[in-house]
C-alpha cells in the first residue's frame, strides 16, 4: 500500500520538476524586447479602438444557474426512474418529494421574477 503512494508522490514530483525546468528554460531562451507597440493590449490581431463594454445583466447567471440546477434534477431522476420497480412505493413518494421542493423553488424564482427578460 505505501508502494503505491510512492508511485503517485513520484509523479507528482516529476511533474513539478518538469514544469519548473521548462518555465525556467524558458525564461533562459525567450527574447527581452518589449516595445510600447508589443504591449499594447488586442484581440484577435486588431487593436481596440472602442472601450470594452459593460458586463451581463445579473439575470443572465441567474437563469444560468436555474439551468443547472433542472439539468441535475434530470440526472437525479434518471437512476430513480431505472430502479423505479425495486424502490417501490417508497422510491416513488420520495422521488415526488424531491420532484415537488424543485417546483416549489422554480415558483418561488417565477414569482420573482427572475425568468423574465427586460
Amino acid at each position: 500500500m505505501l508502494v503505491d503512494y510512492g508511485v503517485i508522490g513520484l509523479m507528482l514530483l516529476s511533474a513539478v520538476l518538469m514544469g519548473s525546468m521548462l518555465l525556467g528554460l524558458g525564461l533562459l531562451v525567450r527574447l527581452r524586447n518589449p516595445t510600447p507597440a508589443k504591449l499594447q493590449p488586442y484581440e484577435s490581431g486588431v487593436p481596440d479602438v472602442d472601450p470594452p463594454k459593460g458586463r451581463y445583466n445579473p439575470r443572465f447567471y441567474v437563469v444560468a444557474i436555474l439551468f443547472v440546477v433542472f439539468d441535475i434534477e434530470a440526472i437525479f431522476l434518471f437512476p430513480w426512474a431505472v430502479a423505479f420497480g425495486v424502490l417501490g412505493l417508497y422510491g416513488y413518494i420520495e422521488a415526488m418529494a424531491f420532484i415537488s421542493i424543485l417546483v416549489l423553488g422554480l415558483l418561488y424564482e417565477w414569482k420573482k421574477g427572475a425568468l423574465e427578460w427586460v
